[in-house]
């Protein structure tokens, strides 16, 4: 993965002052958190389109799709056309909680094939430790965009395919470690993590003021967990949206990685599937 990764908020502020601003997405949303609209609307980067999570960057829950299943690529065509998003226009995406949420509209967009997306780095903290603007409220609808997603532009599999990568490449888990080890568990159907599975938290990929830590220091994390000898890694989470997170530190390290989209959320589900706890991997 080449492309570039992150916009800090001194460029974007600078982009959206150019000839050619890009559209920028606001993806409001946590765990048992219903009211980022609420938040959007109560303080946003100027000219930001709201985004909701559960709504347009996810199907609705199945067993075999889990909590936050891909979308159909027409309805977020769609809901990306409904954006602004436009072909050649690039877009920047943000939330106001290390782009952990963010990066699921980073990730959904790059793998429909847009070429130019990028997390603004440190996310809506670092725009106001800039002392930048924000506006209130709802914008107007922006003009309607034009652009014509393609599927395939980055890697996902199965559950199948995670339990394989587990046994002969690197899986990550990117969930908290106490819902890897299996000591709580507040959403899904069981505790535990896939067998195999090396925990990775994705909040170690950032720094205290919510920035990805530099790449050097990315790197050596992941080569601590194998991924310099692993010929291919895989990441979960809960429900794949902060897995995709770990997806962008991997790439920032130079490593592509293979998202899991049914996660956690849909292994769980299935009593088939093998669970273990604990602090190892198996």
């Amino acid at each position: 993965m080449s492309a570039r990764v992150t916009t800090t908020a001194a460029e974007l502020g600078s982009l959206l002052r150019s000839a050619a601003p890009p559209v920028v997405l606001d993806v409001r949303w946590a765990l048992g958190d219903p009211h980022g609209r609420d938040h959007y609307a109560a303080g946003h980067i100027p000219g930001a389109v709201y985004v909701d999570l559960d709504t347009e960057l996810a199907a609705p829950a199945d067993r075999e799709g889990g909590r936050h299943p891909l979308p159909d690529l027409a309805d977020l065509q769609d809901a990306a056309r409904r954006w602004g998003v436009r072909a050649g226009r690039a877009v920047v995406v943000y939330d106001d909680s290390g782009n952990t949420a963010a990066a699921r509209a980073w990730w959904l967009l790059r793998h429909a094939g847009v070429p130019e997306v990028t997390l603004m780095d440190g996310a809506l903290g670092a725009w106001r430790a800039a002392g930048l603007p924000l506006e209130s409220g709802a914008p107007a609808d922006p003009p309607a965009g034009d652009v014509v997603l393609r599927p395939g532009g980055l890697p996902v599999t199965d559950a199948d395919g995670a339990a394989e990568l587990a046994a002969s490449g690197l899986l990550l888990d990117a969930r908290a470690a106490e819902r890897y080890r299996g000591e709580v568990e507040p959403v899904d159907p069981r505790a535990g993590h896939i067998p195999g599975a090396v925990s990775a938290p994705t909040g170690e990929n950032l720094a205290a003021d919510g920035t990805f830590l530099p790449p050097d220091v990315l790197r050596k994390r992941f080569e601590g967990k194998g991924a310099s000898e692993a010929g291919r890694i895989g990441v979960y989470c809960g429900s794949g949206v902060t897995a995709a997170h770990q997806i962008a530190a991997l790439a920032l390290a130079g490593y592509e990685a293979v998202l899991f989209p049914g996660s956690w959320s849909a292994w769980s589900a299935d009593p088939a599937r093998p669970a273990a706890t604990g602090p190892l991997p198996s």
